[in-house]
């Protein structure tokens, strides 16, 4: 398995598609987003860079929908065994740094049941309150699972199950699935950062902002976009009345570059954690670099 990975806006997706051109293979992203339908400008889909190369775990689950980790390995690994299964190579691309070090490492997660008494305790209990009983359990990494009362919960009653049961011990892997070979796209902070600027208008010009007010007249609940975050947390908020479309624009410009240096913070403790990546320039062309993953992946045979 090789995984390509890097922070928003450095060109993920071209190279992954100029690598699977090159050896055969079909891709499975890594986008936390990108599962759902309906949600195209916004996530990056960016569907026509593929052609004719195949691609999995893209438009899996309807908007409004919660999909969160679990899901996730279970349905790309079966995504990668089909791959194998016709004889090409899977490459995983994405930046949801969460889901690629969790297929990488091959984590294995216990199916966590619902746990109605827990819940009815915390149901009355405030977002903030939630939060504290939280971070109180674990790291918090991010804020995805506090984005709102029903994933705080829910996060919650993970944390109860793994402590209630530590036999299913939550980080256990079963291996690197293929000793994967992860390839880092290292892109410079300034060029990162025009690349996002540059990105937003692009985006926001092909029709983003109406693709979430479509997304809401759907009946997808606003607070659920809210918790997607970026583009899908403040454009809901400026449909809702709460940021006028400049201060919409300005605090999600500043909300993806934040975003672009968390990734790069998790891709380094990736690292530290003792799961490589080979750092390639994303200034390469799009043949030398392809040309210096396939010399790396001939090093390992």
């Amino acid at each position: 398995m090789i995984v390509i990975t890097g922070p928003t806006a450095s060109g993920k997706t071209a190279r992954a598609v100029h690598l699977a051109r090159a050896i055969g293979g079909e891709i499975v992203s890594a986008d936390s987003r990108q599962v759902y339908r309906s949600m195209d400008i916004g996530s990056g889909k960016d569907l026509d860079e593929y052609g004719e190369v195949p691609y999995h775990m893209i438009d899996v689950a309807p908007a409004g929908e919660v999909f969160n980790l679990f899901r996730y390995l279970d349905e790309a690994r079966a995504a990668i065994a089909s791959i194998e299964s016709r004889g090409k190579t899977p490459i995983v691309c994405g930046g949801s740094g969460m889901y690629v070090e969790a297929l990488a490492r091959g984590t294995i997660l216990p199916r966590v049941p619902r746990n109605d008494d827990l819940r009815q305790r915390l149901d009355p209990l405030p977002l903030d309150e939630l939060r504290s009983i939280l971070a109180s359990m674990k790291t918090l990494h991010n804020t995805s699972d506090t984005d709102t009362r029903a994933r705080a919960i829910r996060a919650i009653e993970i944390q109860t199950y793994y402590r209630d049961h530590p036999e299913a011990d939550p980080g256990r892997p079963s291996g690197p699935l293929v000793r994967p070979l992860i390839i880092g796209v290292d892109i410079d902070r300034n060029t990162r950062r025009e690349r996002i600027s540059r990105r937003l208008d692009q985006r926001l010009a092909a029709g983003m902002v109406d693709e979430v007010r479509a997304l809401i007249d759907s009946g997808v609940d606003p607070d659920i976009l809210i918790g997607y975050g970026l583009e899908y947390r403040f454009i809901t908020r400026h449909l809702l009345g709460a940021l006028s479309a400049a201060e919409m624009r300005r605090q999600l410009e500043t909300a993806i570059h934040q975003f672009a240096k968390r990734q790069m913070t998790w891709l380094r403790g990736m690292e530290r954690r003792g799961l490589p990546i080979c750092w390639i320039s994303a200034s390469l062309p799009p043949r030398e670099f392809t040309d210096s993953i396939i010399s790396l992946m001939a090093a390992r045979q």
